[in-house]
């Protein structure tokens, strides 16, 4: 019983020692475009997801508030006021609170977040599963997305592969907010829109 403690107690205390500077700067390095496009590797973006999903909750327990992080953090990388910006910030944000939700951000969970690995989820009806990183706008549907922060979405193991490569209003909305943010060509929206089935909002 009083090793989980303690080992959460170690967790904490290096989590505070971390610091709010330490966070923002990882946080800037994690969102900087320029580090991002150099990522070659098919579903290279996922470890820096759950990074950031680490970072932030360093932030929420040094005092800080994740939302105003992720803004500044927009600000830092030149996006600060852009909906880019917003839809990336709003959806790291997300990322984290699905994480907490889903019991991933104990002593376990944030180690290995931290290291940018899976975490397993510990509450509700997904318990004992990985905790994945799905594309929103699936990658077999817009590649170009692969990396894209705000289509990035934590999802239980299960949920993700059974969704496969689906595209419902959801997808079709993202895709309308990405055109709108010089994301995507509107050609690019329209492939995305026309995978819908019939009857979602255009």
């Amino acid at each position: 019983m009083w090793k989980p403690l303690a080992i959460l107690l170690l967790v904490l205390v290096a989590v505070v020692a971390q610091g709010a500077d330490s966070s923002h700067t990882a946080l800037i390095s994690l969102c900087d475009p320029a580090k991002i496009a150099t990522i070659t590797a098919e579903r290279g973006a996922n470890p820096r997801i759950r990074k950031i999903a680490y970072w932030l909750e360093v932030t929420r327990i040094n005092g800080q508030d994740p939302i105003a992080e992720m803004n500044s953090v927009m600000d830092a990388i030149g996006w600060g006021g852009t909906l880019k910006g917003k839809l990336t910030a709003e959806a790291m944000v997300r990322n984290r609170t699905i994480a907490e939700r889903l019991g991933c951000l104990d002593a376990s969970g944030m180690e290995l977040l931290r290291r940018g690995s899976a975490p397993t989820i510990t509450f509700g009806p997904y318990t004992g599963q990985k905790l994945t990183v799905d594309h929103i706008i699936p990658r077999a549907v817009a590649p170009q997305l692969d990396t894209l922060l705000a289509n990035l979405e934590f999802m239980p193991a299960h949920m993700n592969f059974s969704k496969g490569a689906k595209i419902g209003q959801r997808q079709v909305d993202l895709a309308n907010k990405l055109f709108e943010a010089g994301v995507l060509s509107s050609g690019e929206r329209d492939l995305i829109q026309n995978r819908a089935p019939a009857g979602y909002a255009r």
